[in-house]
């Protein structure tokens, strides 16, 4: 088995124990695939980082609750900014169990916590995974349950974290309502 290979079943290994489902499968161990398949479509010429930060981006997403943190968006950021930490340690600790050196195990965890996010090509390309993964598989049942001018502000948002080759992919591949879809032009 190739180091990549053992990366991501350990990955998939690990996410097997969440306790969420969803088609039968442990939700975080779907996202996961969800994300390699969206990362190999977009970008099939990615760096076995970036896959291996693609399919680890919520590893274990269930271990730090977010009803353990405040109500509120300040509450919220600090939960996102510790799931990012751990998500970052683990994919390390997985990274180097496989074989994988430091350089590489840093720049994965880049990539996990986003940083340089527009400045940093894969980091760049992570976030626009990320965001399809979003739109495909995960808006159409989280939209329902949002006001819609909530809805609107997290859909801004999403496009603003997008790269413009991915905002125009997005308009390609995706039916938007007029109000929505003006948010990934220009």
């Amino acid at each position: 088995m190739s180091r990549l290979a053992h990366a991501l079943a350990a990955i998939d290994a690990a996410n097997a124990h969440d306790p969420d489902t969803r088609d039968g499968t442990p939700a975080a161990q779907l996202y996961g695939q969800r994300m390699s398949a969206e990362l190999g479509r977009l970008f099939p010429g990615a760096s076995e980082p970036l896959q291996i930060a693609a399919r680890g981006q919520h590893i274990e997403r269930w271990v730090l609750a977010r009803r353990d943190y405040p109500e509120g968006r300040a509450g919220y950021l600090a939960w996102r900014s510790d799931l990012a930490r751990h998500h970052a340690a683990r994919v390390g600790e997985i990274m180097s169990e496989a074989g994988y050196g430091a350089e590489d195990i840093a720049r994965a965890s880049h990539m996990i916590r986003k940083e340089g996010i527009k400045r940093d090509a894969d980091v760049q390309a992570l976030e626009d995974v990320i965001c399809f993964v979003f739109l495909r598989w995960y808006f159409a049942p989280f939209a329902p349950s949002q006001e819609p001018g909530k809805l609107d502000r997290i859909v801004a948002r999403t496009a603003r974290k997008m790269s413009a080759e991915g905002r125009a992919q997005v308009l390609r591949e995706f039916d938007l309502p007029e109000g929505l879809a003006v948010h990934f032009r220009g």
